[in-house]
């Protein structure tokens, strides 16, 4: 995401590690789960912009998850052994973008952002 490159390689490096870890661990009886979140409402969202998102037509509001609500599908994801943990709709979606048309994604990206920094 623009202006979060940093960031997000960060992320990257954490989605590599767990699976990573997950192939290394297979014959054992740890298990593993990479998490995914998306708008949580934390510090780090409401410093990203992302609860003040306006609501269009073209582009619904996003509404982070509650913390609680947030933790509650990562633990109900490791209890049930998920490889992938999705936290969100926005995230759900952005993964299913990624998937099958990663330029598209990013392209949404950027004008989301583009469109907040422009307010």
């Amino acid at each position: 995401m623009r202006g979060q490159t940093i960031y997000g390689a960060a992320k990257a490096a954490v989605k590599l590690f767990t699976e990573g870890l997950y192939s290394e661990l297979l014959a054992t009886k740890v298990r593993v789960t990479v998490v995914f979140p998306g708008a949580v409402s934390t510090n780090i969202t409401a410093n990203s912009g992302v609860s003040s998102l306006p609501r269009t037509d073209k582009q619904p509001a996003i509404t982070p998850l509650p913390v609680e609500r947030a933790a509650q599908i990562i633990v109900e994801g490791m209890e049930r052994n998920r490889f992938r943990g999705l936290v969100g709709n926005d995230a759900t979606m952005m993964d299913r973008l990624d998937r099958l048309n990663p330029q598209f994604a990013g392209r949404l990206l950027f004008r989301q952002i583009k469109s907040l920094l422009a307010q």
